[in-house]
């Protein structure tokens, strides 16, 4: 049929051997073309490895992509007003106390428990709460934090923070290699 191997030359038809993880491309919509890859498609594709979008537009399935992070902390998308991390904390590790006294911040769990404790001081953390997967808890700016890992499996994680904390491409494999990096910025 004429025109019909434009369709299939499309960069956009699923079978044209490029693969874009985890987020959609606006495509025309063509016949014989699904309007996204489904899932099970990309499941077969999955790389452990993320990048800094940066101020692109994104669309992705943040569940699938907070499940497959194993690093400590990654930052997926970094703009001016905003910032999206991925975080993966192993059982009886904890992010560490800390506070932002300018940045808010959001947080949901995949998977995972753990002991979430915040407050005015470090000294004094009278808000203590045990999180779970798919359970979410705000940080306002200026409260110390700390979420520590009580489970027998990695809390897979993802954070909103606004503005954003950590430099555009973040990637620390561990906690440790997070501390150092954050002791050069002190």
């Amino acid at each position: 049929m004429k025109g019909m191997s434009l369709i299939f030359n499309h960069p956009c038809f699923m079978n044209n051997g490029y693969y874009v993880p985890f987020y959609i491309i606006p495509c025309p919509s063509y016949p014989l073309q699904p309007a996204y890859t489904p899932t099970n498609e990309v499941v077969s594709h999955r790389d452990d490895s993320f990048t800094d979008y940066g101020t692109a537009p994104l669309v992705i399935n943040i569940e699938e992509a907070t499940k497959q992070n194993n690093t400590f902390r990654t930052a997926l998308w970094t703009g001016k007003h905003l910032q999206l991390t991925l975080m993966s904390i192993n059982p009886g590790e904890e992010i560490g106390l800390e506070m932002h006294p300018d940045v808010d911040q959001f947080i949901r769990l995949e998977d995972g428990r753990g002991l979430v404790q915040m407050g005015d001081t470090k000294e004094r953390l009278d808000f203590v709460r045990n999180v779970q997967d798919d359970d979410i808890f705000i940080i306002p700016a200026g409260k110390w934090h700390n979420l520590k890992n009580t489970g027998s499996q990695p809390i897979k994680l993802y954070s909103i923070y606004a503005p954003p904390e950590h430099p555009f491409g973040t990637v620390h494999e561990t906690k440790a290699i997070a501390d150092a990096t954050e002791q050069q910025y002190e």
